[in-house]
């Protein structure tokens, strides 16, 4: 399998268990598995942008995109396969050259449409059946990180990274 020239992820139950809690006084939390930040690491290391594409529209998103550098951020998408296009333009690529990971129906159309697709295993079945990877975890417990070490692994492009990662430049 050919290394992805790019990797596009969901946040909610993908990154989080998909859990969105509030305070009274109308806060809003969200929980993230610092483990997840390995795999955009792993990105940045063989330079394969990142994209997140969600239907939210939070500033906790925004804040976790930031700290981390991805590449792309579309937040409130009504139609995550037609936002995913629009990035596959801007970077020359098809969108069978896209590894995503995604979780529930608003997935479904881009999941039928890349060349890796995948889900947490906490995805309902009828959205497992249209992912090519289903990983071990679940969402919010490192699902992202899993699925981006199996892209890796699978296209022989795991091995060194740890040297690669301790030569890389601060």
């Amino acid at each position: 399998m050919e290394l992805p020239k790019l990797i596009i992820t969901d946040i909610d139950g993908v990154w989080t268990d998909g859990g969105m809690y509030y305070d009274q006084t109308g806060n809003e939390w969200k929980k993230f598995n610092t483990s997840d930040s390995a795999g955009v690491l792993f990105c940045k290391l063989k330079n394969i942008p990142v994209t997140i594409i969600t239907g939210e529209n939070t500033e906790i998103v925004a804040r976790r995109a930031k700290k981390l550098k991805i590449d792309y951020i579309i937040q409130g998408a009504k139609n995550k396969l037609k936002e995913a296009e629009n990035i596959c333009k801007i970077l020359g690529i098809e969108l069978r050259d896209v590894a995503y990971i995604g979780d529930d129906l608003n997935d479904i159309e881009l999941l039928s449409n890349v060349g890796i697709s995948a889900c947490p295993s906490s995805a309902p079945d009828y959205v497992k059946k249209y992912a090519k990877v289903i990983t071990k975890n679940k969402g919010g417990e490192g699902a992202f990180r899993e699925f981006v070490e199996i892209v890796l692994k699978v296209s022989d492009n795991f091995d060194g990274l740890y040297s690669e990662y301790l030569n890389r430049e601060s």
